[in-house]
């Protein structure tokens, strides 16, 4: 089950707490589109880094992130399909999908220390960020038991990623 949260915590990596802050309240549906499309983002930047990456603990992380998101688009979709939602496009999800995109695009143009700086900042903010959103929109806005509790089970994980981001952080100063 630690396993299942950790994977799930690294689906939202990459989004601000702004992004997941939608005008009105969130749907079940429209949560399960914004955890698969911040998922996608933050799979595309982890093997960015697995590719640019020359630091080791830089190279690990982005592994398991990789690791992580790829897992939960299974397990998201698993979930999706057992409770009969279909993920809806949403402002929030097009913000992630867009977002995780421009991250990308400015990650390709660096390389070294820039590069490895620049993901790993990026991985701080956005766990923060996500805890945010957990705690204030998607937690609270989501109706069904199942979505909650994996949303609630998660937020730990969420916790102990941006602990490890911090501390590779801490490293490449």
């Amino acid at each position: 089950m630690k396993m299942f949260h950790t994977i799930i915590a690294a689906c939202l990596f990459g989004a601000s707490a702004a992004a997941m802050a939608q005008a009105s309240a969130p749907t079940d549906p429209q949560i399960a589109a914004i955890v698969v499309a911040a998922n996608n983002a933050d799979i595309e930047a982890g093997k960015l880094a697995e590719k640019k990456t020359s630091d080791a603990q830089v190279k690990a992380f982005a592994h398991q992130m990789v690791f992580d998101h790829t897992g939960v688009n299974k397990q998201a979709m698993d979930l999706v399909k057992k409770l009969k939602v279909t993920p809806e496009e949403n402002d929030t999800s097009k913000s992630l999908k867009k977002s995780g995109d421009e991250n990308v695009a400015t990650l390709k143009k660096l390389s070294g220390k820039s590069f490895d700086k620049a993901y790993v900042d990026h991985e701080v903010t956005y766990h923060q960020s996500v805890i945010d959103a957990l705690d204030k929109t998607l937690i609270p806005n989501a109706k069904n038991a199942e979505l909650k509790n994996l949303l609630v089970g998660v937020r730990p994980a969420f916790v102990s990623h941006l602990e490890h981001a911090k501390s590779v952080q801490a490293t490449l100063k």
